[in-house]
């Protein structure tokens, strides 16, 4: 008999990130991501609530609303500049260029948009507005090792994976 994800259980898990309007896939993950279910890890509630009580082979959806995530749309967050004030490596579309405010904080931005004159930054997440599915498989459950109920998560070194448009997983 399988195991059933529950407090204090490695959990594997793949999943794609689909626009619900629009039906395309947003992301999904080559490398499975690992958590210990109830240990305060990046999935949001809403989705680890959803896996309560689930087993390997198991696939749900579940609806997010990126707007409850990450606030509404901000379009005081977008900037056009002309593009020789741009320095080069900055100059293609899904470029992520780190800016801070005036307190020091940081920000990513992201081309959005570029011509001969100028070019386009937005500071927005690339899911604001929008209504998503968030499409999960289990691939294994397990009782965590110690070291990883310490780590809440795997302990092995994970692939650099560009989680731009991964966030709905994370807790703002």
């Amino acid at each position: 008999m399988s195991e059933t994800i529950q407090d204090d259980k490695f959990v594997e898990l793949s999943y794609q990130v689909i626009d619900k309007k629009s039906g395309e896939v947003l992301n999904a993950v080559e490398y499975p991501i690992g958590y210990v279910h109830g240990q305060d890890s990046a999935l949001d509630q809403s989705v680890t609530i959803e896996l309560e009580g689930k087993k390997k082979g198991d696939i749900i959806d579940v609806t997010l609303d990126c707007n409850t995530l990450y606030g509404p749309r901000d379009e005081s967050l977008v900037f056009t500049d002309h593009i020789d004030n741009v320095p080069e490596e900055y100059r293609e579309i899904g470029t992520t260029i780190t800016m801070e405010n005036e307190k020091g904080e940081p920000r990513n931005f992201i081309v959005t948009r570029m011509d001969d004159k100028t070019l386009t930054v937005d500071g927005n997440n690339p899911l604001c507005g929008r209504v998503v599915i968030f499409k999960l498989e289990v691939l294994n459950v397990r009782d965590a090792s110690e070291e990883e109920m310490e780590a809440g998560g795997a302990i092995v070194a994970e692939p650099d994976i560009d989680g731009s448009l991964a966030v709905p997983i994370h807790k703002v």
